[in-house]
């Protein structure tokens, strides 16, 4: 698991099996887009005995870099009577699937349409060395390419985090391709920054 994974459940058992599914099905996900920012999962049991449909519902909210947020629902309504949880839980995951391979496909598409010495692009932070003032992106084709603090704009190369999601332009310097213009676009939240497994919470509306 590379990506900072919350799972709420409300008026739901936890169970093992549910975890195992959960696990399987983000690592899927990991392997349509391996730069996710966050991923919530919310299962609710909002109706014990539903005239019609499941009684489960099930949420994804997943934000993606720069700033991006995907969110994929399940909730089966007349005519699927009393669907299981994991049944519910597969069809809310394949949902998200879609959405993510649409929307990376819509990125890597606008980054190969551009220049290379001019290009574009946006990516994340995977290594600083503040004291050296300089660091290293990873663009969404995956490569790793080099920024110096002077780079930055507004002089943000102290707010740079591991995980930041940025836009820049790439151009050849003297030791190969690095980044210019880099600009902070999507800062790693509170939530982000979590690592916990699973929280369990009182009965909930959605929103």
């Amino acid at each position: 698991m590379k990506i900072p994974l919350e799972i709420t459940y409300r008026d739901v058992e936890r169970t093992e099996s549910i975890d195992e599914l959960i696990h399987e099905k983000v690592a899927k996900l990991e392997g349509v887009c391996n730069y996710i920012s966050s991923c919530h999962i919310a299962i609710e049991k909002p109706h014990d005995r539903p005239r019609s449909g499941s009684p489960y519902r099930v949420r994804l909210d997943i934000t993606v870099p720069p700033s991006h947020e995907l969110v994929a629902e399940s909730n089966p309504g007349e005519g699927t009577q009393y669907d299981p949880l994991d049944v519910v839980i597969r069809d809310a995951f394949k949902a998200a699937r879609r959405q993510l391979k649409k929307l990376t496909e819509q990125q890597r598409g606008k980054v190969k349409t551009k220049a290379y010495e001019t290009q574009d692009s946006t990516g994340l932070v995977t290594k600083l060395f503040p004291e050296e003032g300089y660091g290293f992106l990873r663009s969404l084709e995956g490569r790793e390419i080099y920024f110096h603090r002077n780079s930055v704009l507004n002089d943000d190369f102290e707010r740079l985090e591991l995980g930041t999601g940025v836009r820049f332009f790439v151009e050849q310097g003297e030791q190969g391709p690095q980044a210019s213009t880099v600009q902070i676009v999507d800062k790693p939240g509170v939530r982000a920054a979590k690592s916990t497994e699973a929280i369990i919470e009182p009965p909930l509306g959605w929103q």
